[in-house]
């Protein structure tokens, strides 16, 4: 299993409350437009005290 692929389960356990409170998720997302073209670009995240999560795509 990736890296990535265990952060996101991670993510997803604390997000839904397994482990205790469920934790509201972030979000952003952003879109620049230049010379090069179009890109699409953002990222999801959770926080819990002094951790927090972020996974940009």
């Amino acid at each position: 299993m990736t890296l990535a692929r265990i952060l996101v389960v991670l993510s997803a356990l604390a997000a839904c409350g397994a482990d205790g409170e469920p934790v509201q998720p972030t979000m952003n997302a952003g879109l620049t437009v230049g010379s090069g073209g179009v890109r699409v670009g953002g990222g999801v995240g959770v926080s819990q005290g002094p951790i927090s999560l972020m996974l940009g795509f």
